[in-house]
């Protein structure tokens, strides 16, 4: 096929009858680009449910490439999803370049210092966990160790992309995006040395230990190094390139280095996670380079999440058995357990303690592929723990994106009416207003007005502590670098609002030494008479907004003694007002079509 020509993979046999539809009516073969836009149209399909039901939009694709899959109805032939592999791998590269993008050395030095331990404990406590869990239920001693590491992995593109969806901020999204990277690259390291113990320890290597662990250092050094020579060219090109080029030239690199990772057999995923780095720390652009590859990496995603779901197999999962699940359980524990000590004892959070954990339960891509690489090079050892692996992802990426829905939305770090799709009507509604306008239609009426929204202040609050006003000024500056407004509550013992510190008075202290030694918190605050509380409207806020500077509102409870619950941002009350109008103008253009 033309398009399997164009990827550089050998056109595929025709798929009998019984394998699925790609052979119907006689001779008629299913073509790859109707695999590809079959797979599309699901998708969109698989969003308007997502919305409806609350779920993470991950999860339906995943869903829905399931059901079309081999493993449900059988409509997309397998040899069409491996023609897509390179695409596939080219999607996983742009997310892992964005991911790279959030990291300046000032951000890694910064998030390092407390999410460091988080990481170390939590990949050790779940190295250990599934190792001894399946040791003691029998599986041989070098199967459990090289799935200990696997265990390890978490998938960034399934993790990354419900963020973004999210638009979440905050403390765990923060750590959960560095501990995504920190995950894969010491996943890749363990399982690379544990394998070479295995095969040590058997007497199956034919080279020295030596020059294997020299081989390893120089794949993870030459991924290093193209990943830093992509980044600077990407950052040089863009500084005087016009921007309308800028689409083509970041392709250009990505697709150029996926395709020297794939020949050199160097680990590509550490390729684009420094490439992103780099540009974030050597380019003034870097917010508009990602804005610019969003063009394309939206529709790439769909495509990943929903061809990724037909590779799903539901037989594996269940052939799995016993060691599947106990791979699962211990998997999941040794993630949650080894965040929330760390957290524990380095006293962080209780969000970051209760819900860190379970914002890292994804797993697919890479160990998916180094299961692969295991099976190449031992099938003996490689097959069961290939099997453990394919059958368990089928429900780590359903519900992997389920747990970090819900720990962003128990932690406050994306406002409700994000993550919820609101409409204003039940399905039995939406069939009665159908049938109101059609009588509106005969009787010549203009069509109504649509109902107001139900928006509620709730539906938007962003979680804060606030800043206590006894904190000196280095409590002050470790608050705001984890925050993205301008302006910061703060509070007394009994957490009620005693005013706001307010950014241009905040950035006259800072560069003055001598001041910033004896300020604290109290010395900043400006006045601030403007509250809010749950059950207002969002209506209530914009008018708020209109009459004030502040990028942000405090939110309080109802009483005497209103607390601070958290703060509504300007950015979100627009964001929620424009979806509003939006919606009422696609309405006013269907009843007067």
């Amino acid at each position: 096929m033309l398009f399997g020509r164009i990827l550089g993979q050998d056109p595929p046999t025709r798929p009998s009858e019984s394998d699925s539809i790609g052979t119907f009516m006689g001779d008629f073969d299913f073509h790859i680009a109707s695999s590809l836009g079959l797979l599309l149209g699901v998708c969109l399909a698989a969003g308007v449910f997502a919305d409806f039901f609350h779920l993470p939009k991950v999860t339906a694709y995943l869903l829905v490439g399931l059901l079309v899959g081999p493993s449900a109805l059988n409509w997309i032939p397998e040899q069409h999803v491996s023609n897509l592999e390179i695409v596939l791998k080219l999607a996983m590269a742009i997310v892992l370049f964005n991911l790279g993008c959030e990291f300046t050395i000032k951000k890694v030095r910064r998030v390092a210092k407390h999410c460091s331990f988080l990481s170390i404990s939590e990949i050790g406590c779940t190295f250990i966990l599934v190792a001894i869990g399946l040791a003691l239920f029998g599986c041989p001693t070098d199967m459990a160790l090289l799935l200990g590491c696997l265990a390890v992995a978490t998938a960034p593109a399934t993790t990354i992309l419900v963020l973004k969806e999210l638009r979440s901020e905050g403390p765990v999204t923060e750590s959960t995006g560095f501990m995504v990277a920190m995950n894969n690259f010491a996943c890749i390291v363990m399982f690379e040395c544990a394998f070479l113990g295995v095969r040590f320890l058997q007497g199956d290597l034919d080279v020295s230990v030596g020059s294997q662990i020299g081989v390893l250092v120089m794949h993870l050094a030459g991924s290093v190094v193209l990943g830093v020579l992509g980044g600077v060219a990407i950052s040089y090109g863009c500084g005087f390139l016009a921007m309308k080029r800028w689409l083509v030239l970041l392709v250009a690199v990505v697709t150029f280095l996926l395709g020297v990772s794939e020949s050199t057999h160097i680990p590509y995923m550490v390729t684009f996670l420094v490439m992103g780095v780099t540009v974030a720390n050597t380019s003034d652009f870097k917010s508009k380079i990602v804005d610019e590859l969003d063009h394309l990496s939206g529709l790439l995603a769909v495509l990943f999440f929903a061809a990724h779901g037909t590779q799903l197999n539901v037989r594996a999962f269940i052939a799995a058995g016993t060691l599947g699940a106990v791979y699962i359980v211990f998997r999941m524990a040794g993630k949650w357990l080894g965040v929330y000590a760390a957290a524990k004892i380095s006293k962080q959070s209780p969000e970051v303690r209760n819900w860190g954990g379970a914002a890292l339960f994804a797993q697919a891509g890479a160990a998916i592929a180094l299961s692969t690489i295991a099976v190449e090079r031992s099938p003996e050892l490689g097959k069961p723990i290939q099997d453990i692996i394919l059958g368990s992802v089928v429900l780590f990426e359903i519900i992997g994106p389920l747990f970090i829905r819900q720990a962003l939305l128990q932690t406050g770090e994306v406002p409700l009416a994000q993550a919820i799709h609101h409409t204003n009507l039940t399905p039995l509604g939406q069939v009665q207003a159908l049938v109101d306008r059609f009588r509106s239609a005969l009787r010549g009426d203009g069509p109504a007005e649509p109902p107001s929204s139900k928006v509620k202040v709730r539906d938007l609050l962003r979680k804060t502590k606030g800043i206590h006003q006894s904190s000196d000024f280095d409590a002050v500056i470790a608050h705001i670098e984890h925050s993205h407004d301008n302006t910061y509550p703060v509070v007394d013992d009994k957490m009620s609002v005693v005013g706001v510190i307010r950014y241009p008075l905040l950035s006259d202290v800072m560069f003055d030494h001598a001041a910033s030694q004896l300020v604290r918190a109290e010395d900043l605050i400006s006045e601030s008479t403007v509250c809010l509380h749950c059950d207002d409207p969002a209506a209530r806020a914009f008018e708020l907004f209109q009459d004030e500077t502040d990028d942000c509102i405090p939110v309080v409870t109802d009483g005497d003694n209103p607390e601070l619950l958290g703060v509504v941002r300007r950015s979100d009350v627009m964001h929620a007002l424009i979806t509003q109008r939006r919606r009422k103008k696609r309405r006013k253009d269907k009843d007067a079509g």
